[in-house]
C-alpha cells in the first residue's frame, strides 16, 4: 500500500525485498534467508546515498533491515511503537535502537523487561533505571490535524448530516476496506436501532458500500458513506462511537472524549488490536466487544450504552484522561534532540 501512497504526497519510496516470517505456512519462509541478506545490503546502498540524521521506524519487518543497518552505522535511529502491545520487529530492534517512543505505559513495561534482561540488575540497578526513562518516552500517537482541532458542536454537525438534533446518534466506522463483522451486525440490528430511535451515521468502507447504501438510500436517520472525509463533524454528531481497536483509531478516540465500544480485529498480527482495546477497558475508558461475540451482542450493547447516561459520562471522562494530543510535538523534539546529540 505504501508504494502507491507515499509519492502521492509528494515524497519518493525505495523498497527493499523482505517479508515477514510465515508461522502458518512455513514452506513459505524457504528464501527468507536469502532476503535478510539482500535487504541488508539494500539497505546499506540506501542509507549510504541518502545520508540520513537520523532513521525512523513505525513497526513491520520492512523497517528492521534499515534501522538495524542504520544502528550498526552509528546513525541516530528511533522507534515508534503505536500499539499497547509491541510488535515483533520493535521487540527486536528495542535493544539496538537510541529511542523508544510509545502510546501506551503497557508497551513501556514490556520495553522495559526486553531491555533490562541483558543487564545484571544486582549492580546496575540505578543506572539502568534512569537510562531507561531517556530511552523510552511515553508521547501517544500522532494523530490527523482535523481531529485535533475537533469542537463538540453536536446541533451543528448533525444539522450537517441532515439528522434530527434531538436524537441519539451513533458513529460507526467500518475502516478504510470495511470491518465486516461490525458492518454486518448493524446491517441486521438496524431495525432495532431504528426502532429506539437512534440515528446512525456509518462509513462502511469500501467493501460494503453498495450493499448498504442501496438498502437504506432512502432512510433519513441512517446515512451512509464509504469514506468520511469529515470526520471531525461524523465526531461531534455522536453519542457514542463503533469501531476497530487500533492504534491510531483509539487515539482519536482518546482526543474526542466520546464513548466508545470498540470491536478488535482478530485479523491482525499478535492480536495487538484486542490488548488495544483492553488497555482502554481496565481503565474504564470504553466497552469491549470480541469480534465473534459482535453479531449477537454488538446491537443491544448499544443501546443499554445510549439509555446509560451515567456509564456514557464516566466513558467519556476517562477516555479524555489518555488523550495525547501533543503527541506529535513530543515525538518531533524526541527526534530533534537525537540529532542535537549527534551534532
Amino acid at each position: 500500500m505504501e508504494i502507491k501512497k507515499v509519492p502521492q504526497y509528494g515524497y519518493k519510496i525505495k523498497s527493499i525485498w523482505i517479508s515477514g516470517f510465515q508461522r502458518k505456512k512455513i514452506f513459505k519462509n524457504i528464501l527468507l534467508p536469502l532476503k535478510i541478506i539482500i535487504s541488508f545490503i539494500q539497505a546499506y546502498f540506501i542509507i549510504k546515498k541518502f545520508k540520513p540524521n537520523i532513521v525512523i521506524g513505525t513497526g513491520g519487518f520492512a523497517s528492521a533491515p534499515i534501522l538495524q543497518m542504520a544502528a550498526n552505522l552509528k546513525i541516530p535511529t528511533l522507534i515508534q511503537e503505536q500499539n499497547s502491545w509491541p510488535g515483533a520487529t520493535n521487540k527486536i530492534l528495542a535493544k539496538k535502537v537510541d529511542k523508544i517512543c510509545v502510546a501506551y505505559p503497557e508497551a513501556a513495561d514490556v520495553f522495559t523487561r526486553i531491555i533490562m534482561n541483558r543487564v545484571n540488575l544486582s549492580s546496575k540497578l540505578k543506572i539502568d533505571k534512569k537510562y531507561l526513562s531517556q530511552k523510552i518516552v511515553l508521547t501517544g500517537n500522532p494523530v490527523r490535524k482535523e481531529i485535533m482541532f475537533f469542537q463538540n458542536n453536536t446541533i451543528e454537525a448533525r444539522k450537517y448530516f441532515q439528522l434530527n438534533i434531538d436524537n441519539p446518534t451513533i458513529l460507526v466506522i467500518g475502516g478504510s476496506l470495511g470491518a465486516l463483522t461490525i458492518n454486518n451486525a448493524i446491517f441486521k440490528g438496524v431495525h432495532i436501532l431504528l426502532n429506539k430511535n437512534i440515528q446512525i451515521i456509518w462509513q462502511t468502507g469500501a467493501n460494503f458500500y453498495k450493499q448498504a447504501s442501496e438498502t437504506f438510500n432512502n432512510f433519513d436517520n441512517i446515512k451512509v458513506f464509504q469514506f468520511i472525509n469529515e470526520i471531525d463533524k461524523a465526531y461531534a454528531a455522536a453519542d457514542i462511537i463503533i469501531g476497530r481497536a487500533g492504534a491510531i483509531s483509539i487515539s482519536e478516540f482518546c482526543c474526542v472524549g466520546k464513548p466508545v465500544i470498540l470491536v478488535p480485529s482478530p485479523n491482525v498480527a499478535e492480536n495487538h488490536q484486542t490488548k488495544n482495546a483492553e488497555a482502554l477497558v481496565k481503565n474504564n475508558a470504553a466497552l469491549m466487544i470480541a469480534d465473534n461475540e459482535a453479531p449477537q451482542k454488538l446491537v443491544n450493547t448499544i443501546i443499554s450504552l445510549i439509555e446509560n447516561d451515567i456509564l456514557k459520562k464516566q466513558l467519556a471522562e476517562n477516555i479524555y484522561k489518555l488523550a495525547k494530543p501533543d503527541a506529535t510535538e513530543l515525538i518531533t523534539n524526541e527526534i530533534f534532540t537525537l540529532i542535537n546529540i549527534v551534532k
